[in-house]
C-alpha cells in the first residue's frame, strides 16, 4: 500500500479509455475526495474525446486479425497509442485549469486487441489471457506522472474473466439504498450492472449482454461506404425489423451463458459481420431492413438477460443508460419496447445528471488510485475470480 498517496485526501486522476468502437479516445479529469466512513466522492472537473488519426483507427482494426497482428506491428502501435494517449491526458488536464503536477495518477484501460477469458489448457496449465496496447511507460515519461495500465490481468490471473471492471466503481459512486439500479453501457459491446437496493460489493452482478453497436457499426461500414455508425439511427429507423434474420441472431449461444461471462470482438466481429451479410443477401433484404434488425437485436439482447438472470432475484426500478448506443434514439426506443413491460424505467445517464461519454474514463481514474493505493478493484461475484485483487501496472 502507498500510505503517502492515500494521506491525500482530496487529489485529481486523469482517466483514458479506448472501447471496441474504436471511435476515439476519452479522456476525463476527476476530483477525488475521501468522506467519512472509507467512502469516496468523486466529481468530473474536465472531458475530451479526441478521434484517432485515420492511419492509427486503420492500424488498430487491422491488428484485431491475429493473422496481421504480428510481433513488430503490435509492439510499433503499442507505442504509438502511448503517445496519442498521453496528448490526450496533456490536452484535458489543460482543459480542466490544472498543471501535470497537480495530477495523483494516469488510469489507462488502452486498447484491446484481443480478450480470451475462456480457459485454454496449455502443457498442463489453466490459460486465461488479454492484450490491451498503448504503453504506460510513455504515458508516464510524457506526462511525469505515475500511469497505471493492464488492468484486466491481475483479475485473470486470479481465475476471473479480466471483466467487465467497471462495475467496482458503479457500485462506489451508484448504489441506493432504496431502489435496485440497472446500469447498461452499449458500447461496441453491452455491459449490464446490476445494484440490488442496500447491496454489498459481493451482491452485485455485471455481464456482457452482447453485441452493443458492433454488428450495426459493421453492417454500416459495410453497406454505407465512407460511413462508420448510424448516427442518430437515421438508417434504422428507414427500416423495419425482419422476424426471420432476428430469429436466426437470436440463437446465438452467448445469450444463454450464465454469468459471469463477457464477450468482444473475437465472437461478434468481422467474421460474425460476414455470416450475418450472407444472410441478409439471401433474404434479399434491403441494408436498411438489416441494419433496423440488428439494432433491435441490442435492444432485445439486453431484455433476454435482464428477463432470463436478472429479474426474478432483483426486480428492478431503473436502468440508465450510457456509452455511445444512449445517442441512438432508435436503439433506445427499441430498448423501452423492451423493458418498460416489466415494469423498469428507461433513462439516459444525462437524463439522470451524468456524462455517459466519460462514465467509462472516471472509472479508470478511479481504479488507477484504488491501485495506487494497494486497493482491489475487481468484483469476484462479478469476472469470476477466486480473491479481490489489485488491478493494473504501475509504471513512473
Amino acid at each position: 500500500m502507498n500510505a503517502t498517496y492515500r494521506q491525500t485526501k482530496r487529489r485529481y486522476a486523469v482517466g483514458l479509455m479506448s472501447g471496441t468502437s474504436v471511435d476515439g479516445i476519452d479522456a476525463a479529469v476527476v476530483e477525488i475526495m475521501e468522506t467519512p466512513g472509507d467512502r469516496l466522492r468523486v466529481r468530473l472537473v474536465a472531458f475530451e474525446n479526441r478521434p484517432y488519426p485515420a492511419e492509427a483507427r486503420e492500424e488498430i482494426f487491422a491488428l484485431f486479425d491475429p493473422r496481421e497482428a504480428t510481433i513488430d506491428r503490435v509492439g510499433r502501435l503499442n507505442v504509438w497509442l502511448g503517445e496519442l494517449y498521453a496528448e490526450a491526458a496533456l490536452s484535458v488536464i489543460a482543459a480542466a485549469g490544472l498543471k501535470p503536477g497537480d495530477i495523483s495518477v494516469i488510469g489507462s484501460h488502452g486498447q484491446t486487441i484481443l480478450h480470451a477469458p475462456e480457459v485454454r489448457r496449455e502443457g498442463g496449465y489453466e490459460l486465461r489471457f488479454t492484450v490491451q496496447i498503448g504503453e504506460g511507460a510513455v504515458i508516464a515519461a510524457r506526462c511525469g506522472i505515475p500511469c497505471v495500465t493492464d488492468f484486466r490481468a491481475a483479475d485473470m490471473a486470479a481465475g476471473g474473466q479480466g471483466a467487465p471492471l467497471v462495475p467496482f466503481t458503479e457500485y462506489l459512486l451508484y448504489r441506493e439504498e432504496e431502489r435496485t439500479l440497472l446500469l447498461q453501457n452499449i458500447g461496441g459491446i453491452g455491459n449490464m450492472t446490476v445494484l440490488p437496493a442496500g447491496c454489498a460489493p459481493d451482491q452485485v452482478i455485471a455481464f456482457d449482454t452482447g453485441p452493443g453497436n458492433m454488428l450495426i457499426d459493421g453492417l454500416v461500414s459495410r453497406l454505407y461506404p465512407g460511413k462508420n455508425m448510424d448516427a442518430g439511427g437515421g438508417i434504422a429507423r428507414r427500416g423495419r425489423v425482419d422476424p426471420e434474420l432476428l430469429q436466426w441472431l437470436q440463437q446465438e449461444d452467448y445469450y444463454r451463458l450464465p454469468p459471469p461471462k463477457s464477450t468482444g470482438r473475437e465472437l461478434f466481429g468481422s467474421a460474425y459481420v460476414d455470416k450475418l451479410l450472407a444472410v441478409m443477401r439471401e433474404r434479399g433484404l434491403s441494408a436498411e431492413d438489416a441494419i433496423a434488425t440488428v439494432t433491435y437485436l441490442t435492444a432485445w439482447s439486453i431484455g433476454d438477460a435482464y428477463r432470463r438472470f436478472v429479474r426474478s432475484r432483483h426486480p428492478a426500478d431503473e436502468m440508465l443508460v450510457g456509452g455511445g448506443g444512449s445517442y441512438n434514439p432508435v436503439l433506445l426506443d427499441f430498448l423501452r419496447r423492451e423493458m418498460e413491460p416489466m415494469g423498469v424505467n428507461v433513462r439516459t445517464q444525462e437524463e439522470a445528471g451524468h456524462n455517459s461519454d466519460a462514465k467509462e474514463a472516471v472509472a479508470f481514474a478511479l481504479l488507477a488510485d484504488l491501485a495506487m493505493a494497494g486497493r482491489p478493484g475487481n468484483l469476484p461475484s462479478v469476472t469470476g475470480a477466486r480473491r479481490p485483487v489489485v488491478l493494473g501496472k504501475i509504471s513512473y
